[in-house]
């Protein structure tokens, strides 16, 4: 996450990492919740964003930003990790390699459109992590931030 962050503080905005248990993400979450208070925009890159979109299924989080979110297992698309996105309700902002082996673009695109606030970029010849685009990325996660805020 380092990369991510800097580039946010380049971009004036306030950004850190945790740190999180591996394993089962629902094994995570409580961490997370504790770390990230209610209100915040809250986000990760892959895990850590799947992470933060189970806790935003009981914290009220002004937004959620999600990198390289694991739609499913590689190779087993047939397994999508969007059985708690129902309970959503914030602004989630999507970017994502349309080379990710963790989530497919067509099942992205269609699983996305399930979300009330959402909104998915993603970036061509992009694997799985966005460093390749980082500037673009960034720029897109800024632009995103500040059209919430008044």
């Amino acid at each position: 996450m380092r990369p991510y962050v800097k580039a946010l503080e380049k971009r004036q905005l306030k950004a850190s990492a945790i740190d999180l248990p591996v394993g089962k993400a629902e094994r995570a979450v409580p961490v997370f919740i504790e770390k990230v208070p209610a209100g915040s925009i809250a986000g990760g890159h892959s895990f850590g964003g799947r992470v933060a979109s189970m806790a935003a299924t009981s914290v009220d989080y002004a937004a959620l930003v999600l990198l390289s979110y694991p739609l499913h297992r590689p190779g087993h698309p047939e397994d999508l990790r969007t059985e708690h996105w129902s309970k959503i309700t914030c602004p989630v902002l999507f970017l994502s390699g349309e080379s990710d082996p963790f989530a497919r673009v067509e099942l992205l695109k269609a699983s996305v459109r399930r979300l009330p606030r959402a909104e998915l970029v993603t970036f061509p010849g992009v694997g799985h992590g966005l460093l390749p685009v980082i500037d673009a990325a960034m720029d897109r996660v800024a632009a995103f931030v500040r059209q919430l805020r008044p």
